[in-house]
């Protein structure tokens, strides 16, 4: 029954047809991951600063740009910075994304980011990811940007797959 339900959720959290091909990573489980999970949301950084540069960068160099959202207390957002952090995904992720990491503290911080890009209600979950192109400042994954709040109950490589989804 879990492998039906798992089987469901990805196919509910697929991405459009014609993505890039995702790297396969090196663990099964989130429990092989490096402890301690890394802590990637600085409180005290300048959110706009942070999102600006990262899709100056990414429209100079051709990537999409990917806003994640979240904070150091949520596991998930740790479990996500964990994964991103393995070798094979952290490679696809440079070939492919300029990552701004924003802290949203307890849904109370940096919340302009999100409603720049029309969530202007409260965030349906941390981790949000917000895939955006660069040219045209366009959210691309509009809807689909809580997708990755119950980390836990995928696989490092389902989360991977959904990563490389978005990318061209």
């Amino acid at each position: 029954m879990r492998t039906l339900f798992v089987a469901l959720l990805s196919l509910a959290l697929a991405a459009p047809v014609g993505a890039a091909s995702p790297p396969r990573v090196s663990i099964a489980s989130f429990e092989q991951l490096a402890k301690p999970l890394p802590l990637p949301y600085d409180g005290q950084a300048n959110a706009q600063a942070v999102v600006a540069a990262a899709k100056a960068r990414a429209r100079a160099r051709h990537k999409l740009l990917l806003i994640d959202l979240g904070g150091n207390w949520c596991l998930d957002c740790r479990l996500l910075a964990g994964t991103m952090d393995l070798p094979q995904l952290r490679k696809f992720i440079a070939a492919n994304y300029e990552v701004a990491i924003v802290d949203v503290g307890r849904f109370d911080k940096n919340l302009d980011i999100p409603a720049h890009y029309g969530i202007k209600d409260r965030l349906e979950g941390v981790p949000s990811v917000l895939i955006v192109d660069p040219r045209t400042d366009r959210l691309i994954n509009q809807g689909r940007t809580a997708a990755l709040a119950d980390a836990r109950s995928m696989t490092p490589q389902a989360l991977a797959d959904w990563l490389a989804g978005w990318a061209k």
